[in-house]
């Protein structure tokens, strides 16, 4: 939910860049929202074949979404499995490592730092006096060393963050989502969604729920969380029991990986409080009429947050925190054969199915929701 601001902070962080593979703009916007809880991180050159783009979308807090924003590239490229090849484990392997690295007196102080003045201001005293010396961390094979202090014990933080991250390497783009941010694909014109909203009518998320000893109450985990994978959110991960996979909310993402095609256009990225405003489908077709005349990617990312900002609090809709990352793909993708550009297109559901599909379980859960 969160507190709304009398008049709205429509001041925007906008960045452009490009390389040899890829153009791209984003953008960020507070908007009604009393603070920015937003993160996102782009790295086209995340190695010299390789380019990363991610959006976090905080909860409870911003600290989550900076954390990931931070580190959770470094991690991708630090994965063993990053070395060979495999991506795909290696983004996964990330996710979870995001919750085992905020945990402890290490995990306590670089939260602190990236929150308040006066916790930064703790953090930085803390880590004067608690952290290794460069001996002691160089004994330690993980370069996230343990630190001794007054936090050892920190379980990890109640706040938490989605995330939403979309690696491109030649033709091949991996795409890890946990929790409602989105990644969207314009393919001819069409939109198709490359990650699913983790929600709780989903029955694979409720499943998984129940299983871990949890429930859902008027749409929402234990009552409270209105999505069920995210990074952080500890007080869901307490079962001894249980894998970090198996609990009730869960950082493991996702992972779709599809192969690039010459009829690939753009890639958006963004938090939900753009897709509570436009579906899929709308945002492409905004930006395909936005590119006929302007050239700027973060201008047409500013220009949807402009569209979506609500004029006032009372419905709820456009008054999110705001973030996304338009990627452009430059032409041209030596790509898929056509018979793998025909099985590529098989695997792909267009936005408007995907969403008939999930609006299907949606109305499920609350036709069942109404009988009991």
């Amino acid at each position: 939910m969160g507190t709304y601001l009398s008049t709205p902070k429509t001041e925007k962080s906008s960045e452009d860049g490009e390389n040899g593979r890829v153009r791209y703009g984003l953008s960020s916007m507070q908007g009604w929202r009393a603070t920015m809880e937003d993160a996102h991180s782009a790295h086209p050159d995340l190695d010299s074949s390789t380019s990363f783009f991610g959006v976090f979308d905080g909860h409870g807090g911003k600290v989550v979404a900076k954390f990931c924003a931070k580190f959770l590239h470094q991690q991708v490229l630090k994965q063993e499995a990053y070395s060979t090849g495999d991506i795909e484990t290696s983004v996964q392997k990330s996710f979870l490592r995001m919750d085992e690295m905020m945990r402890g007196q290490r995990g306590w102080r670089e939260l602190s730092a990236l929150g308040d003045k006066i916790n930064k201001f703790t953090g930085v005293i803390e880590g004067l006096i608690w952290s290794p010396r460069g001996g002691e961390a160089s004994q330690k094979v993980d370069e996230w060393a343990f630190e001794e202090g007054p936090h050892s014990d920190f379980s990890g933080p109640t706040s938490g963050c989605t995330s939403c991250v979309a690696i491109m390497r030649g033709n091949q783009l991996i795409v890890a989502n946990a929790g409602d941010s989105r990644c969207v694909i314009s393919r001819k014109g069409e939109a198709y969604n490359l990650s699913r909203d983790h929600k709780p009518a989903l029955d694979v998320e409720r499943d998984r729920i129940l299983k871990a000893g949890g429930f859902i109450h008027a749409g929402r985990v234990n009552g409270s969380l209105n999505l069920t994978r995210a990074i952080g959110d500890m007080e869901f991960k307490q079962n001894k029991f249980l894998s970090a996979e198996k609990q009730i909310v869960t950082a493991n993402p996702d992972v779709n990986t599809v192969e690039l095609c010459d009829d690939d256009e753009f890639m958006v990225l963004a938090c939900d409080g753009i897709w509570d405003c436009m579906s899929s489908q709308q945002l492409v077709d905004f930006i395909h009429e936005q590119l006929k005349s302007e050239n700027k990617l973060s201008t047409i990312c500013e220009r949807v947050f402009d569209k979506c900002l609500a004029p006032s609090t009372s419905t709820g809709e456009g008054c999110d925190n705001m973030t996304m990352i338009l990627v452009q793909f430059k032409k041209p993708i030596e790509g898929a054969s056509p018979a793998e550009e025909q099985e590529d297109n098989g695997k792909l559901k267009t936005a408007v199915e995907e969403q008939a599909d999930d609006d299907g379980k949606q109305n499920t859960a609350a036709d069942e929701s109404s009988q009991s």
